[in-house]
């Protein structure tokens, strides 16, 4: 596509977007909620289009030798679109943030005054092959009174291209503003160069995917950009842990589900207890396939492990770490494991190589010991979201209880952490007087 007609078509959607979103604005959350069930529904009865759209997806990435983890975010099956049903249908039930009163007072000068929420107005999403994404977004978006403007990846181009006619065209028919959900048609990388750049028209920018993505976006942008999604994140165990529940959590950390942003990428673990809990858990993890990336101390336990499991039908993989290990999010089945010298270290390694996305301890909270690491760990670690004794998984806005969200943050302006509905929402003062001017 030639350079100026790429312009045009982005700028035109987003201004289709500006334009759906001052009548979206003054919708009321019944409207709003009735259009949700509405997309929910649509999905449904448009599940075998929309999986046909995947399958091309699916097809193509398999004949580019797209790694297993990625493919698994890329693949929509009936469970994944009732699911993306049941989020829209969830975010129908939270409560409205729109108009909600924040603050109201009456001034020594006899204003009235009140602050209110409203929607931030064009909201424009950036994000790679995750098809789910495009109903998530669209469906807080639609919530929260923002017009989307949706740019997916190649990867997930056709997916997500059905989803969001499916929704568009539900929630049109429901009352809703042509134009409320709009997607760029190219997946060019220049079609999202051209969004970030539509200062006065897109009012945020939020970036979902890759440490490059979102790294290019924070610093090419001209619209105001929410930085989000690159999770290396960590598993801690103190000497004071209990190893079952400590190996249980870190097999969660890690191995639920590798391409994701709340998946364990480092595991730390006391020197102290290294020799007595690392072979077991590592065995356990070489059982689901994943390759271990060591230091010194844990290469020793990796390869007592390797000599115990014998041939008990899985290999033990595994190799020494460098200093990339410590600061990769490997969205696969790998893990970089490294033994520390206390709480104050694993403190300082977190703070160094994490990305401030989710971190986590494991201690006995019944011992000064352990009591005493978990409050500093919980206090001096730098990220969106902190556990003791719980997996990492848990980050995520449904478990938090926020409906489906529109990213993790990784910053501290605006939002930090699963953001949803509020986080899509800024406030406007309303006054009303009776004929005061001012001297």
């Amino acid at each position: 596509m030639a350079e100026e007609t790429l312009r045009e078509e982005v700028r035109r959607a987003a201004e289709t977007a500006k334009a759906a979103s001052m009548a979206l604005a003054q919708t009321t959350g019944e409207q709003r909620n009735a259009a949700l069930a509405a997309m929910a529904a649509a999905l449904r009865a448009h599940e075998e289009d929309v999986m046909a759209a995947n399958g091309r997806d699916m097809e193509a990435a398999r004949a580019e030798g797209t790694k297993e983890s990625l493919l698994d975010r890329l693949l929509l099956d009936s469970g994944r679109i009732e699911a993306m049903a049941c989020a829209l249908e969830d975010l129908a039930a939270l409560p409205d943030p729109v108009g909600v009163v924040q603050e109201e007072r009456t001034l020594d000068n006899g204003l009235r005054l009140a602050r209110v929420s409203v929607p931030l107005g064009v909201v424009a999403m950036v994000y790679e092959a995750r098809p789910n994404v495009t109903a998530d977004a669209a469906g807080i978006c639609v919530k929260s009174g923002n017009a989307a403007v949706l740019r997916c990846g190649r990867l997930a181009a056709a997916s997500s291209a059905a989803i969001a006619q499916v929704l568009h065209d539900a929630a049109v028919e429901a009352g809703m503003p042509r134009g409320c959900i709009v997607m760029v048609d190219s997946a060019d990388r220049a079609a999202a160069d051209e969004l970030m750049q539509l200062h006065g028209v897109v009012d945020v920018l939020i970036p979902r995917g890759g440490a490059g993505l979102i790294r290019h976006c924070v610093e090419h942008a001209k619209v105001p950009v929410v930085e989000t999604g690159t999770g290396n994140c960590h598993v801690y165990v103190h000497e004071s842990a209990d190893a079952d529940m400590a190996r249980s959590i870190v097999l969660n950390a890690k191995c639920r589900r590798y391409g994701v942003c709340n998946a364990a990428e480092t595991l730390l673990v006391d020197r102290s207890v290294a020799h007595s809990f690392l072979p077991q858990t590592m065995a356990a993890l070489a059982c689901e396939g994943v390759l271990l990336h060591c230091d010194d101390v844990a290469y020793g336990c990796a390869a007592a492990a390797a000599e115990a499991v014998g041939s008990e039908g899985f290999e033990m993989r595994f190799d020494r770490a460098d200093e990339d290990d410590w600061a990769t999010e490997y969205l696969a089945p790998e893990l970089a494991v490294k033994c520390v010298e206390g709480v104050q270290e694993a403190i300082g390694h977190v703070n160094r190589y994490g990305t401030k996305h989710s971190e986590a301890i494991v201690a006995d909270s019944d011992t000064p010991a352990g009591a005493a690491a978990i409050e500093a760990f919980l206090a001096q670690v730098d990220a969106a979201a902190v556990y003791a004794n719980a997996s990492t998984a848990f980050t995520d806005g449904a478990e938090f209880g926020l409906g489906a969200e529109i990213g993790i943050s990784t910053q501290k302006l605006h939002a930090r952490g699963p953001f949803a509905l509020a986080a899509l929402t800024s406030y406007k003062y309303v006054l009303r007087g009776s004929g005061q001017v001012r001297a």
